[in-house]
């Protein structure tokens, strides 16, 4: 899958020698807004991916800083839980346009905002394993309530407070 090509391009970006996060930054976030929508929380994630350049406290006598390194990292993960999510669900619909179709990326801004990275993998992991429905059911509600205790409903509740749903449910 093409987007999942040009996310790992992304993430092999943060090892390059002249690495540049601010240009990282908006490469990425222009990607992501083409392949999630422009108002996909992902992006905000991103955009709030800052590095103070002014901290020498975080430098270490080889000039680099740790800080930088921090960045890297959670871009990393953003971008990992990105793939995954393609994985999973393939790329979502933009936009709701009938009653009938229910757009994924609001299952997935729930999972994201109620569960850890990790969390969010197993998840997904029990979505994608080549198990019989019935088994997944089981697994899915197993592992949710091995999570914290209000996660379902939780998750529940952002999926039907989600203002991509307003006027669509009839």
């Amino acid at each position: 899958m093409k987007e999942i090509k040009l996310l790992e391009d992304q993430i092999n970006k943060l090892d390059e020698k002249d690495f540049d996060l601010n240009a990282w930054k908006q490469y990425t976030i222009v990607l992501l807004a083409r392949i999630f929508g422009d108002n996909n929380q992902k992006i905000e994630q991103i955009e709030k991916i800052e590095y103070d350049h002014s901290s020498w406290a975080l430098r270490d006598t080889s000039g680099s800083s740790s800080y930088l390194e921090t960045c890297k990292k959670l871009g990393k993960e953003i971008l990992t839980a990105s793939i995954d999510e393609l994985e999973a669900f393939g790329v979502p619909d933009k936009e709701v346009t009938t009653t009938g179709s229910f757009p994924v990326e609001v299952i997935v801004a729930a999972l994201e905002d109620e569960l850890k990275v990790s969390q969010y993998k197993e998840i997904v992991n029990i979505i994608n394993s080549p198990k019989d429905h019935k088994v997944k059911i089981k697994e899915l509600a197993d592992k949710l309530k091995s999570f914290d205790k209000n996660a379902p409903e939780n998750i529940l509740l952002n999926i039907l407070s989600d203002p991509k749903l307003e006027g669509k449910i009839t």
